[in-house]
């Protein structure tokens, strides 16, 4: 029945074959690249900047930055863990030839191959505490990375995980912890996304208010206007959360997911009744400016 609908069972033999071998990896590309395009499997580390992407090899990344034994206290985990790493300064002035004062005037965004893109304000690069982990050194070597598996779904850390080393680093909403790593961008949110950005409000208004929360809390998970992460649904498009769900379920939501459904989607109890409010601000703006990239045009 299946030949038949795919219109194989009227081609000879060898033709046959070819097509399904065809259809085979066809259907393992499918399962072994994500959406975005990135693979699971790469031992390589991309660096994007203006539009142009270099990779490094993970060997030679490693002999470039110095790779050491670290041993931190995993928020991720709960517990200790030792990493092979080496820190996030090295990192980046590797992969953009960069110096620590001229990265304060950037945006980095860090994306991971499920679609997560954490994004951060260069200065807090700057800091020192900051890991670009290769492999649990427990489990694994540079040569053969090995991890425990990471967060509720139980998902393989790999290829490279940020980690920090400072006490007040371990606020995994205000610093980056991003794993299954594949790249980093130096940019500014505005340049990068600039469909987010609430042109219709006035400063200091609680939509721009708003704008900022969603960058620090939501976007590397959510998108407005198709541009932001890709691990939860767009906000904005093609209707606006505003427009399906009240006002107090929303917040409520946001507030604590998993009274609503279990979910990997992180509570945000730190947030207070004047930032819930500033972020729905935030969304009824957006309504008004919908930029829908998966609409036919």
């Amino acid at each position: 029945m299946l030949t038949a609908r795919i219109g194989l069972s009227s081609m000879p033999m060898p033709r046959r074959s070819h097509a399904l071998r065809l259809l085979a990896l066809a259907v393992a590309a499918a399962i072994l690249l994500p959406r975005d395009g990135f693979s699971q499997t790469t031992s390589a580390l991309s660096f994007l900047r203006d539009g142009k992407s270099r990779s490094i090899e993970r060997a030679e990344l490693a002999k470039l930055c110095g790779v050491r034994k670290i041993s931190i206290e995993d928020p991720h985990y709960g517990r200790v863990k030792n990493y092979l790493a080496c820190p996030m300064l090295d990192v980046l002035r590797q992969g953009f030839a960069i110096t620590g004062s001229d990265l304060a005037g950037f945006d980095v965004v860090f994306r991971a191959s499920d679609g997560y893109a954490k994004p951060s304000p260069g200065t807090l690069l700057t800091e020192d505490g900051g890991w670009l982990t290769f492999t649990d050194a427990d489990r694994g070597t540079l040569e053969k990375p090995a991890w425990d598996p990471i967060d509720r779904r139980q998902v393989d850390p790999a290829p490279f995980y940020v980690v920090w080393s400072g006490e007040p680093q371990r606020d995994t909403q205000r610093y980056p912890w991003p794993y299954q790593l594949v790249e980093i961008e130096l940019t500014s949110l505005e340049k990068t996304y600039p469909h987010i950005v609430p042109s219709g409000a006035a400063a200091g208004s609680p939509a721009r208010a708003g704008y900022d929360i969603f960058k620090s809390e939501c976007i590397a998970c959510h998108s407005i206007n198709g541009e932001g992460g890709k691990v939860g649904p767009d906000l904005n498009v093609p209707r606006s959360i505003v427009e399906y769900r009240p006002e107090a379920q929303i917040k409520e939501y946001i507030r604590n997911p998993l009274s609503f459904r279990y979910t990997s989607m992180p509570a945000h109890e730190q947030l207070s009744a004047a930032q819930l409010d500033a972020l729905v601000a935030y969304f009824r703006q957006m309504s008004l400016s919908k930029h829908d990239p998966g609409k036919p045009q």
